[in-house]
């Protein structure tokens, strides 16, 4: 099965929950996956994880996704609902976030007793134990083609899920078939998620691809920066922050074009969905002192022009270091969550499902517990 993810960032959080190397593919607004959504299809998910035992994590996370990008986040210890895109924060007012929150609040006490339930059923009474539910729905912009999808499991296993084309609930474990039965003889409650994926999941999914479209249409311009490890290597021309993704850098010398010993990356995204793209090229420190050497960046119909010079390149030297920053930030972000970063393990990308069932955090959080206290 190959993963498809939309930033760097989740390749080493595959990694981590992965004992042997997963297929990843990294899909840009440039460069779309076998299995990526195609560019008409949306989508809106939602992903709740209750946790027991004795871990320092919050009790319940909602983390919430439109077009696979983190919109909201709660969880159980700040007790609210908090936006996680810009074009969240404009769009909606304290009103929205008011009742989200307390949406979310009761959920939380409907999850607390949920995994409860679980635990009872599995003969669970010591121990870390997760309930996680994860659902949402696919909205085809172009031939008007919804699907939706509804999905628990309790200690990184499947314990049920909504079949929607059979409007009926399927358990694969005897723990939950007395549920899986209850559930299907209450046609009034299959009725209300029919419904409801067909219609009220589709009407949020399309407000919110409206919200974010309006927000992704403006022209940001590029942040350029001249950066280099030692006066001795290689000068990389670093354009970052820039939308819409199609840019242009190349490098001058002596005022005329220069092509040899360049290396230009592909243009990668952010986490805002802004993208970064990087130009290299290899000089000698003598041929930098004989000759100027600049960066020209197009973007939009505005050029940035970067002359290389001390007093602009930024190095590994004192307060002008930037290198570290620009070229290990996605990665540094992935280690961090070793150290139990809270919102980043619950919250941004993190909470993985895959397509044939749900690839919980359960015995990770038990390992990760377990090293943190030794």
């Amino acid at each position: 099965m190959q993963w498809c993810v939309q930033s760097y960032e989740s390749v080493f959080l595959l990694l981590l929950f992965f004992d042997s190397k997963p297929d990843v593919c990294v899909c840009t607004w440039e460069k779309k996956c076998k299995h990526c959504l195609s560019t008409g299809t949306h989508s809106l998910k939602y992903f709740f994880t209750a946790v027991s035992g004795d871990i320092d994590f919050p009790e319940f996370t909602i983390v919430g996704l439109v077009d696979e990008e983190q919109f909201i986040y709660f969880d159980s210890n700040m007790k609210k609902v908090v936006p996680k895109t810009e074009w969240m924060k404009q769009k909606e007012g304290a009103d929205y976030w008011d009742t989200q929150s307390q949406l979310a609040a009761g959920t939380h006490q409907v999850f607390r007793n949920n995994i409860q339930v679980a635990k009872e059923k599995f003969n669970h009474s010591t121990g870390v134990h997760t309930f996680q539910l994860t659902y949402g729905c696919e909205w085809d912009d172009q031939t008007g083609a919804t699907d939706g999808f509804r999905q628990e499991g309790y200690d990184g296993e499947d314990f049920m899920s909504l079949d929607l084309k059979e409007m009926r609930w399927i358990s694969p474990v005897q723990q939950g078939f007395s549920t899986q039965n209850k559930w299907n003889n209450n046609r009034a409650y299959l009725e209300g998620r029919k419904h409801y994926f067909s219609t009220e999941c589709i009407e949020w999914l399309q407000k919110y691809v409206e919200y974010r479209k309006s927000s992704l249409e403006k022209t940001v311009s590029p942040q350029v920066s001249l950066l280099q490890k030692s006066s001795s290597s290689s000068v990389s021309c670093h354009a970052t922050g820039f939308y819409p993704s199609g840019v242009t850098i190349s490098w001058m010398r002596n005022g005329q074009e220069h092509h040899t010993d360049v290396d230009l990356s592909e243009t990668l995204p952010n986490e805002d969905r802004t993208f970064q793209k990087t130009s290299t090229i290899t000089v000698t420190p003598d041929e930098l002192k004989k000759n100027q050497y600049s960066c020209v960046v197009k973007h939009q119909g505005e050029t940035i022009r970067k002359i290389q010079t001390e007093k602009e390149i930024r190095t590994n030297r004192g307060e002008r270091n930037m290198w570290g920053r620009v070229r290990t930030s996605r990665f540094r972000g992935a280690w961090q969550s070793l150290n139990f970063d809270k919102e980043y393990l619950f919250g941004f990308e993190t909470l993985v499902f895959a397509t044939s069932g749900i690839l919980s955090m359960h015995n990770q959080l038990v390992t990760l517990q377990r090293e943190r206290k030794t």
